[in-house]
């Protein structure tokens, strides 16, 4: 573990590692890292990723970010749109990026957790779907 890094307190812990599975919130915060956005910027940038099975659920995704903006993850505030509605603009907060840091150092725990599974795997089974370093790997 990262002497470093600063974890939260144990039910915010539990809450960022649930959200590690589907990759929703690292994803939408290392985008809003990069740039404050709408909602459907946030879709298309994720549907771009490739991060989900086919294209993200816009229901989803502003259930998400009303969930992180609970969590003071994100801000949001309506701008007025220069042709149509109002749109809401969401941002990073110092927690959001303090989660976003979080979030990656658990996915590059994932990451090797599920490496090692497939090295023993591939010690069992060499030409099984994870041995041949084609499908599955």
């Amino acid at each position: 573990m990262n002497a470093g890094l600063n974890r939260p307190p144990g039910d915010e812990l539990a809450l960022l590692q649930a959200h590690t599975e589907k990759l929703i919130w690292p994803c939408l915060l290392f985008l809003l890292y990069r740039k404050p956005a709408h909602g459907y910027e946030l879709i298309q940038s994720l549907n771009e990723m490739g991060v989900s099975e086919g294209e993200a659920d816009p229901a989803t995704i502003y259930r998400n970010l009303r969930r992180m903006e609970e969590e003071d993850l994100v801000t949001s505030r309506w701008e007025a749109g220069l042709s149509g509605p109002a749109r809401r603009l969401y941002h990073l907060t110092p927690a959001g990026e303090a989660a976003l840091h979080l979030l990656a150092h658990l996915l590059r725990e994932k990451k090797e957790k599920i490496e090692g599974f497939l090295g023993r795997y591939r010690e069992l089974f060499p030409d099984g779907p994870a041995g041949n370093g084609k499908e599955g790997d």
